[in-house]
């Protein structure tokens, strides 16, 4: 966000980076492939939580006047919001849907994150309050994120245990089906192990159960900037990619 709008939440965006990150998404959807635009500022800007709730929803029109004609590119509101009053992240994502909306960009998915890094494994005790969310365009994706070591933070590649994931999302799939909401998780992954790999598609195979509230879910993470990460999902060699590449072919669509 700070690069976007360097001079503020509600700023003027810098035209030359503006003009990059539409070059990238259109590339990404001339291959009818949806680009998620996805804000990674975990709900703050320049380090402070975001209490501007108006300044956030100026941001967010500005930036879907920019993609409001791309039918393939998807708002992602922000990244894993995280030690915030509940009540602000509720009324920073309906400022996000409300100014998306008022840009005349009604056509592309808006996907909203959740307080405690959007963990799917707490959403049903913490974020109860965002079932409340409205969009005129009834397309609001809930956005999850899943980790499967000990304290669900992603940073290790050991997974507590086989059947580790299955349970950590499944008070998630009962939430959505309650509320009768539609979910993608936004982030998982798991290290290059037999323990993992067991979780993993324990989970993936409750998901693909359960499509009737998961739309997808999206692995953590590619691109030749991760180096030697212990879930660099980059081919050739990326340790994610090289051990699970073949595992999650069976679950594409």
């Amino acid at each position: 966000m700070e690069r976007l709008a360097p001079n503020g939440i509600a700023g003027s965006f810098n035209q030359a980076y503006l003009a990059n990150l539409t070059n990238t998404v259109n590339f990404i959807t001339s291959k009818n492939a949806w680009a998620v635009i996805d804000p990674h500022n975990f709900g703050r800007y320049n380090g402070a939580v975001i209490t501007d709730v108006t300044g956030f929803g100026t941001f967010w029109k500005n930036l879907a006047t920019a993609f409001q004609s791309n039918t393939k590119a998807i708002f992602d509101t922000n990244n894993e919001y995280h030690d915030e009053d509940q009540t602000l992240v509720f009324n920073l994502n309906q400022a996000a849907i409300t100014a998306i909306r008022g840009a005349g960009a009604t056509s592309q998915y808006i996907f909203v994150e959740g307080n405690s890094w959007s963990g799917a494994w707490t959403w049903n005790v913490t974020n109860t309050n965002l079932g409340a969310l409205t969009d005129p365009q009834n397309k609001i994706v809930y956005e999850m994120h899943q980790y499967l070591d000990s304290d669900g933070s992603g940073t290790v590649a050991d997974c507590v245990s086989t059947s580790i994931g299955l349970q950590r999302i499944s008070g998630a799939t009962a939430w959505l089906r309650a509320n009768g909401k539609i979910g993608v998780l936004g982030e998982f992954a798991g290290g290059a192990n037999s323990v993992c790999q067991q979780a993993l598609t324990g989970m993936l195979d409750h998901m693909q159960s359960n499509s009737d509230v998961w739309t997808g879910a999206l692995w953590w993470g590619g691109g030749p900037w991760w180096g030697n990460y212990i879930f660099s999902f980059e081919p050739p060699s990326g340790t994610g990619y090289a051990y699970y590449n073949s595992v999650l072919q069976k679950y594409l669509p």
